[in-house]
């Protein structure tokens, strides 16, 4: 993609988001997309974000599950940028209309004290964390699911340019460290309107969800990126994702790990 291609790309995704009108698939209209393309077109939208008064607050790793990868064909997590405006509270109502196609994904966060960049261990990433907590993430789409014309799908070059459909951050109360619980075992059963939903466990995050902070860190190396202290970084769903209707009220129990919560009006 040329640089002018990127910046129409990006204005196209930020104009869906303000309207709340999809966009087209951008794997259609740059047939050649690759994906640094696509992490160039999230770089810019974030940018456009950052213009209207949003500061990064974190990162999120999606795909990191082998069902999600399998169902777009890859074999690699993507990853997105965390904002000020997309962090709600526990327990509270997200108004109505704030989002397109809300979803949610059931997640263990971490919160970090010390900065991470380039080639990091297990060890870096434990000492760098701060603490972990349950945690929701809100995805929205601001492109088409499916091409109406061709019945086509989006591709990860769509996924990863809208953000790699992020939209939004339920923190739970809790906070634990990161050695308080094997992570791999800690899971959820994931309800909407009092119905289990979806349950899973960490182990389904590469295997271990520290795994996928040390995948992000050496991953944004590539882009001269770090991780700072006092991020949040999603480490990725151990859920499939769990669509949210208006009037839904979701509820993540992790047992003795915490709660958390969200609604939509």
């Amino acid at each position: 993609m040329t640089p002018s291609d990127v910046e129409l790309a990006a204005a196209a995704l930020w104009q869906a988001e303000v309207s709340g009108i999809q966009t087209g698939l951008l794997s259609k209209a740059y047939p050649a997309m690759t994906m640094d393309d696509a992490y160039k077109v999230q770089a810019a939208l974030i940018e456009k974000r950052k213009a209207a008064g949003h500061r990064v607050t974190g990162w999120k790793i999606g795909l990191t599950s082998k069902a999600m990868q399998y169902a777009l064909n890859i074999d690699i997590p993507d990853s997105g940028v965390l904002m000020s405006d997309m962090h709600f509270e526990h327990g509270r109502e997200v108004p109505k209309g704030r989002f397109i196609q809300p979803r949610i994904e059931a997640e263990i966060a971490f919160v970090m004290k010390a900065p991470l960049r380039g080639d990091v261990t297990r060890a870096e990433v434990i000492a760098a964390t701060d603490y972990v907590t349950p945690a929701l993430e809100i995805l929205d789409t601001r492109i088409l699911r499916m091409d109406p014309a061709t019945k086509a799908a989006r591709t990860i070059v769509d996924t990863i340019s809208d953000n790699a459909a992020n939209a939004g951050i339920v923190l739970g109360p809790e906070r634990h460290a990161v050695e308080a619980f094997d992570l791999r075992w800690v899971g959820a059963i994931v309800a909407r309107n009092g119905e289990v939903e979806e349950t899973g466990l960490g182990a389904g995050v590469l295997n271990d969800p520290v795994e996928a902070v040390v995948w992000l860190a050496r991953r944004m190396e590539q882009y001269g990126q770090r991780i700072e202290a006092g991020q949040v970084i999603l480490s990725g769903s151990f859920i499939r994702p769990v669509e949210c209707p208006p009037g839904s009220a979701i509820s993540a129990d992790f047992g003795p790990f915490g709660q958390v919560a969200i609604r939509f009006a």
